[in-house]
């Protein structure tokens, strides 16, 4: 960082004056990282999904409405909720219900403006038997910790500067059930209609990461080696999410997930659209799709959530 005019010491009081606003954004320096729609990003904010809808194929065609919120208790830590609802379909044979239900606490562990880094942890408590039998999400009780990451490039130097929009943000989570199996219902071909059936209950480790291009980075708004005076929002950010899932013992499930993302500095929220493609064998089936409205409450509601529950 030598070769920029402004020094560390210089921008320390900017950067405390933008800690508050950017915590409640997942930003980062000249960073934001985008709300990814296929693994949790390293915001820890009062923020909520309302709602995310998806699609896919797996032998059924599924359609999923799910949602989150997060709440923060003090600075850098919030409580977490996490769930929603599938509908599953087959020749002959249709199934509504609710996924399995997830709370828990997320806490931002590392923070470096300058260098565009940001990281969080995390641990939910699946709530078992949240989930409907019906749509095979009956599940027990499971811990889920979590890593959550992000890590910009806009302090490459000048030689560099073409790399400068490009950052990359990403997960390593875990599902680890209480039991070895749960009692769910699942589609019989012979039968064309939904049986009983035990479903084992196995570890999951669920990993993925995102590379996002930052339009801010070609606006003159981004000024090299300096803090923003204001919230790098108001932009496009094109990305492609991987994401994977590896349960004990069984092979590895995945997508490659191409989409945009929008988010406003006049209303609060952030807009994103995926089309899902699957990369590995035994999961997904043909082209999905998801869409998300992801929703600032601190910028919604200011005189309910701008600040967190306890303390300044």
């Amino acid at each position: 960082m030598s070769r920029f005019s402004s020094t560390r010491a210089a921008l320390g009081g900017l950067a405390l004056c933008l800690a508050a606003t950017a915590e409640a954004h997942g930003i980062a320096g000249n960073r934001y990282f985008a709300g990814t729609l296929t693994f949790d990003d390293p915001a820890v904010a009062d923020e909520a999904v309302l709602p995310q809808l998806g699609t896919s194929s797996d032998g059924a065609t599924e359609g999923r409405l799910d949602w989150s919120v997060a709440r923060v208790l003090v600075p850098g830590l919030a409580f977490e909720a996490e769930g929603g609802a599938l509908q599953e379909r087959w020749p002959g044979a249709r199934a509504t219900g609710f996924d399995s239900t997830s709370i828990g606490l997320k806490a931002e562990i590392y923070r470096d403006d300058l260098h565009e880094t940001l990281i969080s942890a995390g641990l939910l408590w699946g709530i078992g038997g949240s989930g409907s039998k019906r749509v095979g999400a009956d599940a027990p009780d499971s811990l889920q910790p979590g890593i959550f990451f992000g890590r910009g490039f806009g302090d490459l130097p000048d030689s560099l500067a073409w790399l400068r929009p490009f950052g990359v943000a990403g997960s390593v989570s875990g599902a680890v059930p209480t039991r070895g199996a749960a009692a769910n219902l699942d589609y019989s071909v012979e039968a064309r209609t939904l049986v009983p059936v035990e479903t084992a209950q196995v570890p999951v480790l669920h990993w993925g990461f995102a590379l996002e291009y930052s339009t801010l980075y070609l606006t003159d708004r981004f000024k090299p080696g300096e803090l923003p005076e204001d919230e790098p929002l108001g932009q496009l950010v094109p990305l492609v999410e991987f994401a994977f899932d590896t349960p004990r013992g069984q092979h590895t499930t995945g997508t490659i997930n191409p989409g945009l993302s929008y988010v406003s500095d006049e209303i609060p929220v952030q807009i994103a659209a995926e089309f899902s493609l699957p990369v590995t064998g035994g999961g997904q089936h043909g082209v999905g799709g998801q869409v998300q409205l992801l929703v600032f409450l601190d910028d919604l509601l200011p005189s309910v959530f701008g600040k967190p529950v306890f303390g300044e």
